[in-house]
């Protein structure tokens, strides 16, 4: 599987394993032309954001089974989309990023700076 590149143009690492996230289910928040929905963002769920995202119309909590979706809860890693991730941010419900994990094309949605601003660890 392709292995994407970080918003600081280094190798992707890993978002999750369990839950096993991505567009493509391999762990990683890579992307290609058909995820439309631009799921690049590694983001540590919170129950604020979980709830906001379900306001929303996306319930992210609830196991679909038929989905080989176990629903997430709070501290769980998970791929986003960059605009839903964005529209939370602008709502003051933004989960916080894991930077190394987060995909490049997230800066075509997302500037760095906020990134940054609201990351998991702290920058080099």
């Amino acid at each position: 599987m392709y292995k994407g590149i970080n918003i600081f143009g280094e190798p992707l690492k890993t978002c999750s394993m369990d839950p096993k996230t991505g567009f493509f289910r391999d762990g990683c928040c890579n992307t290609d032309e058909q995820d439309f929905g631009l799921h690049t963002v590694c983001a540590v769920m919170t129950e604020e954001f979980l709830a906001f995202s379900k306001e929303r119309g996306n319930d992210l909590s609830t196991p679909r089974p038929q989905w080989n979706f176990p629903g997430l809860k709070e501290g769980d890693r998970w791929c986003l989309c960059a605009g839903r991730w964005l529209e939370a941010w602008q709502a003051g419900k933004a989960p916080l990023v894991d930077l190394e994990a987060t995909h490049e094309e997230t800066l075509r949605v997302v500037p760095i700076d906020i990134l940054i601003k609201c990351a998991v660890q702290k920058t080099k």
